[in-house]
């Protein structure tokens, strides 16, 4: 794949090569299946699917290397439609939609459907107002369509920034679920195993730019999406006799409130506890269910890895076709996720809560050794843990109820399997296929990040002269970099990955999106009223983040929310005596300064909801009250907005 001509041979021939890649990731399924049968151990078993998966994926990688920059920064604009869709949907498909989305659902219930319709509704807005006009100026990033636009670097940088930020946040969570992954099935410490992960993601990316990302993203799709479906196409078979979940979603809804209302007469549930899973707004309220959708489906229209992935195809009618496909490529998945986290629900209801203390199933142990599951407070580790744990709390029979039992979200998928009893060979596969959703996501972020330091400030601000060989080794040098960052910051063990994903759509929608669709949309927007709305919508939604999660007594106190309770509760970290009840009450305060500090009542994941407005506002005054752009400025943009023609921005020869 080294050359121009073997680049087309292989483009020519995808059919063939993906055909015969799914038929020998399916035999090697088989065989793995055949040997647990024939007493192969479990963990030799998640071994192998680890490290064969990661090899395949590296070994693609390898032989997608290349020394041209049009190749390393877009794949040579050569993918087509259907299987550009195929890698945006496993860029898309992080570990936060893998392993996290049904595990939100499984907890919010039918308020975890705001992030399915989010995320699966910003594919609109990315086809009707973004990708194809961004195809068809020519950029290699998101920054280089800003400078362009509004003429000069200032505006490059901002767009550094913003995607820096976002992109940052959002990849940490990517390598933290591989850390999750990896330390379950092969054993290791959670913080050896996010640079075991790392290992993979930067073999995947390093060598070959976007065109190794782009032909292993395809490879890793076909992964994840077997590996998502088998185990709830199975389940819906096995209790209801027919293997389409998605059919069978309401047949399982209905079980579970059946059990919902046993766990409460039998008294192993309480009402205060207990959250129907289809009673809508018992975690969020309609202003913070409808403004997430609003956020996340806006923040997906301005992530700069998921942008990235249309300058690849070879036209604009390429682009927009490539949208549509990867809309279908990720419903397989979103479509799927209700069903999932439905029928992992239904399995622990039926075979967990009521159980007795001496008598739960080993997957409780596996995780609760991970600090993954807890029972009754506490790492759920060994039996007589659980029992000494569960003495001390009211009302506490020796049966399992379900305030008692704590599942972290980020597990609810690769622990399904084990839950319902499924033979090992499919959590393995579950396995592959969420370290292949985060590795493939992973690679696109770092590969965003990295082309914009090395493209967008070494090529563009520093040195414009500087040879290919020298741009491509920046490059890499810069995505090792970031990449090690960003695994030591996963290796602490930050907040859970869908609420670290959502700041990422936040900052993107207010950073980002105002500045791109005016830019397209509206000829009269000025350099400065883009600088001046960038920076307003940003610096209002990473305010609002970061000073509600990390400063909220001090947020609270500044902007007059203080109540008789926060100031009760803040009278009493002053007033404690040592260090353990200071610390509870700094906690306790904390939280309740968290719950209080809020514009509106808008949670911190709906942050956009202030900074978007904002920048648009700032964007179009500003604008209107500066001279405007020039007639060879606004010619341009009628010529982005046109769909015949060429690309507007031609690429120096490399």
């Amino acid at each position: 794949m080294a050359s121009r001509h073997d680049g087309s041979d292989f483009t020519s021939n995808l059919g063939k090569v993906y055909g015969l890649y799914t038929g020998g990731f399916a035999a090697f399924v088989i065989l793995l299946a055949i040997l647990e049968q024939l007493g192969l151990p479990n963990r030799i078993i998640g071994y192998l699917f680890v490290f064969f998966t990661i090899a395949v994926y590296a070994g693609i990688g390898i032989l997608s290397r290349t020394m041209q920059v049009s190749e390393y920064y877009v794949a040579g604009r050569r993918v087509p439609a259907f299987y550009n869709g195929m890698a945006t949907g496993a860029d898309w498909m992080s570990g936060a939609s893998f392993v996290g989305m049904a595990g939100t659902l499984y907890a919010l219930g039918y308020d975890g459907l705001a992030f399915v319709l989010g995320w699966t509704g910003g594919y609109v807005l990315v086809a009707v107002l973004v990708a194809p006009y961004l195809r068809k100026f020519g950029a290699y990033t998101v920054p280089d369509f800003l400078a362009a636009r509004y003429g000069g670097n200032f505006a490059r940088l901002l767009g550094i920034i913003v995607l820096f930020c976002c992109s940052f946040t959002y990849v940490v969570a990517q390598i933290y679920a591989t850390g999750i992954i990896a330390s379950r099935f092969i054993g290791i410490s959670f913080e050896v195993a996010v640079f075991v992960g790392l290992l993979g993601i930067l073999l995947c990316s390093m060598l070959g730019g976007m065109r190794a990302v782009t032909w292993t993203q395809v490879a890793q799709y076909i992964v994840l999406i077997v590996a998502y479906l088998i185990p709830v196409i199975w389940l819906s078979a096995q209790k209801y006799g027919v293997p389409v979940p998605q059919l069978m979603y309401g047949h399982a809804l209905q079980d579970i409130a059946s059990l919902e209302q046993q766990m409460l007469q039998n008294g192993l549930a309480t009402g205060e506890k207990l959250k129907s899973h289809i009673t809508p707004f018992t975690t969020y309220n309609p202003l913070n269910f409808f403004g997430l959708i609003l956020c996340l489906m806006i923040g997906t229209a301005s992530l700069p890895h998921i942008l990235m992935r249309y300058f690849t195809t070879p036209s604009v009618r390429e682009a927009r076709k490539s949208v549509a496909w990867s809309l279908l490529f990720i419903f397989l998945l979103y479509f799927t996720a209700p069903a999932y986290a439905a029928f992992a629900k239904l399995e622990v209801y039926q075979n967990v809560i009521g159980a007795s203390l001496d008598a739960l199933p080993q997957w409780i142990y596996t995780y609760g050794q991970l600090g993954l599951v807890k029972v009754c407070g506490v790492n759920a580790e060994a039996v007589e843990a659980i029992k000494t744990a569960c003495a001390g709390v009211e009302g506490n029979t020796g049966l399992l109820r379900f305030p008692d039992l704590s599942i972290n979200n980020d597990v609810i998928v690769i622990s399904t399997p084990e839950i319902a009893g499924l033979p090992y060979v499919i959590a393995g596969l579950v396995a592959a296929g969420g370290l292949a959703a985060s590795l493939s996501t992973a690679d696109g972020l770092l590969l965003a990040i990295a082309n914009a330091l090395s493209h967008d400030i070494y090529y563009k601000m520093v040195d414009p002269n500087a040879p290919t060989g020298r741009r491509l080794l920046i490059a890499r040098v810069l995505l090792i970099i970031v990449a090690v960052f960003a695994a030591w910051v996963a290796s602490t063990r930050p907040a859970d990955i869908l609420s670290m994903v959502a700041w990422a759509f936040s900052l993107a929608a207010a950073g980002n999106f105002p500045a791109l669709v005016l830019g397209v949309w509206w000829k009269r927007t000025t350099t400065a009223g883009a600088v001046a709305g960038i920076i307003a919508g940003f610096a209002v939604t990473a305010y609002y983040l970061v000073a509600t999660r990390y400063y909220a007594p001090g947020f609270v106190e500044m902007w007059g929310l203080a109540t008789d309770k926060f100031e009760t509760l803040k009278a009493a970290v002053a007033a404690a005596g040592d260090e353990t009840a200071r610390a509870a009450a700094s906690a306790a305060f904390d939280k309740y300064a968290q719950s209080i500090a809020k514009w509106g009542g808008v949670n911190n994941i709906s942050a956009a909801l202030f900074g978007l407005p904002v920048g648009f506002i700032v964007m179009v005054l500003v604008s209107l009250v500066t001279p405007a752009p020039s007639k060879e400025m606004q010619d341009f943009i009628d010529e982005i907005r046109r769909p015949a023609g060429g690309v507007v921005m031609k690429e120096k020869a490399a």
